[in-house]
Protein backbone atom coordinates (compact mmCIF):
# COMPACT_ATOMS: atom_id res chain seq x y z
CA UNK A 1 0.00 0.00 0.00
CA UNK A 2 1.35 3.56 -0.78
CA UNK A 3 1.64 5.76 1.70
CA UNK A 4 0.49 9.23 1.35
CA UNK A 5 2.78 12.22 2.55
CA UNK A 6 2.34 13.85 5.50
CA UNK A 7 3.90 17.15 7.47
CA UNK A 8 4.81 17.10 10.87
CA UNK A 9 3.70 19.92 13.26
CA UNK A 10 6.98 19.52 15.38
CA UNK A 11 7.30 21.60 19.06
CA UNK A 12 10.37 19.81 19.53
CA UNK A 13 8.37 18.56 22.69
CA UNK A 14 7.57 14.74 23.00
CA UNK A 15 4.45 14.74 21.91
CA UNK A 16 5.36 16.14 18.69
CA UNK A 17 8.20 13.51 18.48
CA UNK A 18 5.67 10.14 19.48
CA UNK A 19 3.30 11.70 16.87
CA UNK A 20 5.95 11.08 14.72
CA UNK A 21 7.15 7.71 16.14
CA UNK A 22 3.71 6.70 15.75
CA UNK A 23 2.87 7.83 12.33
CA UNK A 24 6.36 6.42 11.04
CA UNK A 25 5.22 2.84 12.69
CA UNK A 26 2.11 3.04 10.69
CA UNK A 27 1.64 1.82 7.12
CA UNK A 28 -0.79 5.01 6.40
CA UNK A 29 1.90 7.92 6.02
CA UNK A 30 5.05 8.86 5.27
CA UNK A 31 6.35 12.02 6.79
CA UNK A 32 8.29 13.77 4.83
CA UNK A 33 9.13 16.84 6.93
CA UNK A 34 8.68 18.85 9.96
CA UNK A 35 6.86 22.60 10.56
CA UNK A 36 8.02 24.03 13.36
CA UNK A 37 7.07 28.04 14.49
CA UNK A 38 9.84 30.53 15.63
CA UNK A 39 9.35 33.31 17.77
CA UNK A 40 11.95 36.28 16.04
CA UNK A 41 14.36 38.16 18.31
CA UNK A 42 14.43 35.09 20.85
CA UNK A 43 15.04 32.43 17.67
CA UNK A 44 13.48 29.91 19.80
CA UNK A 45 10.62 27.89 19.60
CA UNK A 46 7.22 29.61 20.61
CA UNK A 47 5.87 28.34 24.09
CA UNK A 48 8.94 25.88 24.39
CA UNK A 49 11.83 28.25 24.57
CA UNK A 50 14.06 25.61 22.75
CA UNK A 51 16.82 27.21 20.98
CA UNK A 52 16.85 26.88 17.46
CA UNK A 53 20.53 25.49 17.43
CA UNK A 54 18.80 22.66 19.31
CA UNK A 55 15.77 22.08 16.63
CA UNK A 56 18.00 21.59 13.87
CA UNK A 57 20.01 18.98 15.67
CA UNK A 58 16.85 17.39 16.72
CA UNK A 59 15.45 17.60 12.89
CA UNK A 60 18.60 16.23 11.89
CA UNK A 61 18.60 13.65 14.28
CA UNK A 62 15.43 13.21 12.91
CA UNK A 63 16.85 12.43 9.16
CA UNK A 64 14.19 14.95 8.08
CA UNK A 65 13.85 18.64 6.57
CA UNK A 66 12.36 21.51 8.64
CA UNK A 67 10.40 24.13 7.17
CA UNK A 68 10.18 27.31 9.55
CA UNK A 69 7.13 29.19 10.55
CA UNK A 70 8.72 33.06 11.93
CA UNK A 71 6.40 34.81 14.26
CA UNK A 72 7.40 38.07 16.08
CA UNK A 73 7.38 38.75 19.51
CA UNK A 74 4.07 39.26 21.39
CA UNK A 75 2.12 37.82 18.04
CA UNK A 76 -1.11 38.34 17.82
CA UNK A 77 -3.39 35.52 16.03
CA UNK A 78 -3.85 37.16 13.05
CA UNK A 79 0.10 37.58 12.28
CA UNK A 80 0.30 33.97 13.14
CA UNK A 81 -2.19 32.58 11.04
CA UNK A 82 -0.59 34.16 8.23
CA UNK A 83 2.89 32.73 9.17
CA UNK A 84 1.64 29.60 9.25
CA UNK A 85 -0.17 29.71 5.77
CA UNK A 86 3.28 31.09 4.30
CA UNK A 87 5.12 28.43 5.69
CA UNK A 88 2.08 25.54 4.49
CA UNK A 89 2.98 27.34 0.88
CA UNK A 90 6.80 27.09 1.29
CA UNK A 91 5.55 23.40 1.72
CA UNK A 92 3.85 22.50 -0.85
CA UNK A 93 6.18 24.14 -3.01
CA UNK A 94 8.89 22.05 -2.02
CA UNK A 95 6.64 18.94 -2.16
CA UNK A 96 4.05 19.17 -4.45
CA UNK A 97 0.70 17.75 -4.03
CA UNK A 98 1.36 17.80 -0.09
CA UNK A 99 -2.20 18.02 1.58
CA UNK A 100 -1.90 16.85 5.25
CA UNK A 101 -0.52 18.07 8.27
CA UNK A 102 -0.21 16.16 11.78
CA UNK A 103 -0.50 17.75 14.99
CA UNK A 104 0.18 15.92 18.17
CA UNK A 105 -2.99 17.08 20.15
CA UNK A 106 -4.14 14.61 22.55
CA UNK A 107 -7.76 15.75 24.24
CA UNK A 108 -8.40 19.82 23.76
CA UNK A 109 -11.34 19.46 21.06
CA UNK A 110 -11.49 23.15 21.07
CA UNK A 111 -7.95 23.50 20.00
CA UNK A 112 -8.38 19.89 17.38
CA UNK A 113 -11.47 21.75 16.09
CA UNK A 114 -9.03 25.61 15.53
CA UNK A 115 -6.41 23.84 13.79
CA UNK A 116 -8.66 21.79 11.52
CA UNK A 117 -10.60 25.16 10.83
CA UNK A 118 -7.47 27.14 10.03
CA UNK A 119 -5.92 24.23 8.14
CA UNK A 120 -9.34 23.57 5.67
CA UNK A 121 -9.71 27.23 4.89
CA UNK A 122 -6.21 27.31 3.72
CA UNK A 123 -6.32 23.43 1.62
CA UNK A 124 -5.23 21.30 4.44
CA UNK A 125 -6.51 18.21 5.88
CA UNK A 126 -5.34 17.30 9.36
CA UNK A 127 -4.06 13.98 11.63
CA UNK A 128 -4.23 13.79 15.21
CA UNK A 129 -2.59 10.53 15.54
CA UNK A 130 -3.01 10.50 19.40
CA UNK A 131 -6.08 12.17 20.11
CA UNK A 132 -7.85 10.63 22.80
CA UNK A 133 -5.66 9.04 23.99
CA UNK A 134 -6.07 8.14 28.07
CA UNK A 135 -2.71 10.66 28.71
CA UNK A 136 -1.43 8.61 32.03
CA UNK A 137 -1.10 5.36 29.92
CA UNK A 138 0.22 7.32 26.92
CA UNK A 139 2.82 8.94 29.80
CA UNK A 140 3.97 5.42 30.63
CA UNK A 141 3.77 4.33 27.00
CA UNK A 142 6.35 7.22 25.82
CA UNK A 143 9.00 6.27 29.00
CA UNK A 144 8.96 2.53 28.57
CA UNK A 145 9.26 2.91 24.31
CA UNK A 146 12.46 4.67 24.94
CA UNK A 147 11.54 8.33 24.68
CA UNK A 148 13.66 10.83 26.95
CA UNK A 149 12.60 14.60 27.16
CA UNK A 150 13.63 17.50 29.66
CA UNK A 151 10.74 19.63 30.91
CA UNK A 152 11.63 23.34 29.60
CA UNK A 153 8.91 25.59 30.60
CA UNK A 154 6.67 25.33 33.47
CA UNK A 155 3.46 27.39 33.90
CA UNK A 156 3.93 28.08 37.73
CA UNK A 157 -0.21 29.25 38.41
CA UNK A 158 -0.26 25.20 37.70
CA UNK A 159 2.72 23.33 38.82
CA UNK A 160 5.99 24.32 40.49
CA UNK A 161 8.92 26.19 39.05
CA UNK A 162 11.02 23.21 40.35
CA UNK A 163 9.49 20.80 38.13
CA UNK A 164 11.09 22.64 35.37
CA UNK A 165 14.62 21.34 34.49
CA UNK A 166 13.38 17.51 35.64
CA UNK A 167 13.52 14.44 33.33
CA UNK A 168 10.28 13.38 32.23
CA UNK A 169 10.62 9.77 33.57
CA UNK A 170 8.27 7.67 36.39
CA UNK A 171 9.47 9.55 38.88
CA UNK A 172 8.14 12.62 37.53
CA UNK A 173 4.98 11.37 36.83
CA UNK A 174 4.83 10.11 40.30
CA UNK A 175 5.43 12.95 42.00
CA UNK A 176 2.99 15.35 39.68
CA UNK A 177 0.01 16.56 41.62
CA UNK A 178 -3.22 14.93 41.04
CA UNK A 179 -4.62 18.02 39.02
CA UNK A 180 -1.79 18.26 36.49
CA UNK A 181 -2.24 16.33 33.58
CA UNK A 182 0.87 13.69 33.08
CA UNK A 183 1.29 14.58 29.75
CA UNK A 184 1.24 18.46 30.67
CA UNK A 185 -2.11 18.85 28.14
CA UNK A 186 -3.36 21.98 29.45
CA UNK A 187 -0.19 23.79 29.18
CA UNK A 188 1.49 22.46 32.34
CA UNK A 189 4.09 22.30 31.47
CA UNK A 190 6.43 21.32 28.00
CA UNK A 191 9.07 19.05 27.34
CA UNK A 192 11.87 18.98 25.28
CA UNK A 193 12.86 15.98 23.28
CA UNK A 194 16.89 14.80 23.01
CA UNK A 195 16.23 10.64 22.42
CA UNK A 196 13.64 8.39 21.28
CA UNK A 197 12.88 6.03 18.51
CA UNK A 198 12.30 8.69 16.51
CA UNK A 199 15.94 9.93 16.76
CA UNK A 200 18.68 8.41 14.89
CA UNK A 201 21.09 9.39 18.00
CA UNK A 202 20.55 11.01 21.39
CA UNK A 203 21.19 14.50 21.93
CA UNK A 204 23.42 15.26 24.73
CA UNK A 205 21.75 18.56 26.67
CA UNK A 206 22.00 20.02 29.73
CA UNK A 207 19.86 22.29 31.48
CA UNK A 208 21.53 25.82 32.03
CA UNK A 209 20.23 29.68 33.07
CA UNK A 210 16.82 29.90 34.53
CA UNK A 211 14.18 32.32 33.71
CA UNK A 212 10.69 33.46 35.30
CA UNK A 213 9.27 35.38 32.01
CA UNK A 214 5.31 37.11 32.39
CA UNK A 215 5.80 36.62 35.84
CA UNK A 216 4.59 32.96 35.29
CA UNK A 217 6.22 30.88 33.33
CA UNK A 218 9.55 29.11 34.46
CA UNK A 219 12.00 28.19 31.55
CA UNK A 220 15.43 26.58 31.54
CA UNK A 221 17.43 27.34 28.93
CA UNK A 222 18.59 23.75 27.13
CA UNK A 223 21.90 23.87 26.17
CA UNK A 224 25.08 21.13 25.06
CA UNK A 225 26.52 19.22 27.40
Amino acid sequence: MQRHPILLSWSGGKDAAWTLHRLQAGDAFEVVGLLTTLTDGYDRIAMHGIRREILLAQAAATGLPLVESRIPQQCDNERYEAAFAAALVQARERWPGLETIAFGDLFLADVRAWREALCTRLGWRIETPLFGADTAALANQMITGGLRATLCCVDTTQLAAEFSGREFDARLLAELPPAVDPCGERGEFHTCVHAGPMLRHPLALRAGERVLRDERFAYVDLEWA
